[in-house]
């Protein structure tokens, strides 16, 4: 192959390379990818957020404008998730204990991708768990209206199996809003809590 070809063959193979790991999305559910545990840090105006309308775990219909006043951390799961939204609620609750008298302006809010099983009540029981921090907001609606917070803010899930045994894989991201509502920067899974803890703290002081 000449020397010329080689070069733009190579430079293709790099080009797809660097763009896979950019588009790769991480699920859970069927584990079918970790988390690298990079830090996603909000640039310009990002169109991650927007209208909904849910209802939380004591069956009050709410809409985005529960993120106003307030930070608040938004993420997406289910409860009959095995291990990321257990493991990342404890998380949470560990990054709310860091933060001391800042918690109080924030919110932890976790919206179900599992409507059909999680009603408020189950929501309710589910986040009032030991280790899970306080507070959480928990929330659900129709399958269309879940749909349509998952769009807002770009979250992937999909149903895996059939019958009583069915998960759910879904994104692993956390989103950080401010409060004005809109969306400051996003962490994952294993960044840990006092990692967590600085990133939040960094945007509070950029306001």
């Amino acid at each position: 192959m000449p020397r010329r070809s080689i070069l733009l063959f190579a430079g293709a193979c790099i080009a797809v390379a660097v763009a896979l790991a950019i588009i790769t999305v991480v699920v859970v559910g069927g584990r079918s990818a970790p988390s690298n545990g990079a830090e996603i840090a909000s640039t310009g105006q990002p169109l991650v957020g927007g209208d909904f309308q849910l209802v939380d775990q004591d069956g009050r219909t709410v809409d985005q404008t529960m993120l106003n006043g307030k930070w608040s951390l938004v993420f997406f799961g289910f409860t009959y998730c095995p291990d990321f939204c257990p493991t990342t609620l404890a998380e949470l609750a560990a990054v709310q204990q860091r933060l001391g008298d800042k918690a109080k302006d924030l919110q932890i809010v976790f919206i179900t991708v599992d409507p059909q099983r999680d009603t408020p009540q189950m929501l309710k029981d589910y986040l009032s768990s030991d280790g899970f921090p306080k507070g959480t907001i928990g929330l659900t609606g129709t399958p269309d209206q879940v749909a349509q917070a998952a769009k807002a803010y770009r979250a992937f899930y999909q149903k895996v199996g059939e019958g009583e045994t069915y998960t759910m894989n879904h994104s692993l991201t956390v989103y950080l809003m401010g409060p004005d509502g809109r969306f400051r920067t996003a962490v994952v899974e294993s960044l840990g809590p006092d990692k967590t803890k600085t990133i939040i703290e960094q945007a509070m002081a950029r306001g």
